[in-house]
């Protein structure tokens, strides 16, 4: 089975980051079985094609907007919910992952699952560090995650020392 774990987001831009380090904490402090891929998607678009194509599940992590949420709340959306997103512009990166999944669907190299978990943000400025909100809730959607993973039968625990 194959499995990813993308983060899109651009951390030059506070809150917008925070799918990006929410892999880099996954990296740095877990140990991810090797049939579990983490990539950090940065603000990468069609390129992504490549790295996600015949995935069994996808989980993407990403900033959302739009949303009537306060800051700091986590949305998850799957499969048939993920292009609902992309009609009503939550996400920064929405047209660079409605092409990537478009064009994957249109070779049949679509994941055959997809998990959308994002978070709302509170402040889009530039700056690298996550709000207090954000930060906050960056626990709880890596918790998230590793349940998600977990249950496709997969162990992800943190790292000793």
């Amino acid at each position: 089975m194959k499995v990813i774990i993308l983060g899109v987001g651009n951390l030059l831009l506070s809150d917008e980051g925070v799918g990006v380090q929410a892999v880099q904490i996954l990296l740095r402090d877990y140990v991810v079985p090797t049939s579990v891929e983490v990539i950090d998607g940065g603000t990468a678009g069609l390129e992504l094609c490549a790295l996600i194509a015949h995935a069994d599940y996808l989980i993407l992590l990403d900033a959302v907007i739009n949303t009537e949420h306060p800051p700091g709340t986590v949305i998850r959306l799957d499969n048939e919910q993920v292009p609902l997103l992309f009609r009503t512009k939550l996400s920064f990166h929405q047209i660079g992952l409605a092409e990537v999944l478009a064009a994957l669907r249109l070779t049949g190299e679509d994941p055959k699952q997809v998990i959308l978990f994002g978070m709302v943000p509170a402040k889009l400025e530039l700056g690298l560090e996550l709000s207090a909100p954000v930060a906050s809730q960056l626990p709880y959607l890596l918790k998230l995650v590793r349940a998600e993973v977990e249950r496709l039968g997969f162990s992800v625990v943190l790292k000793s020392g």
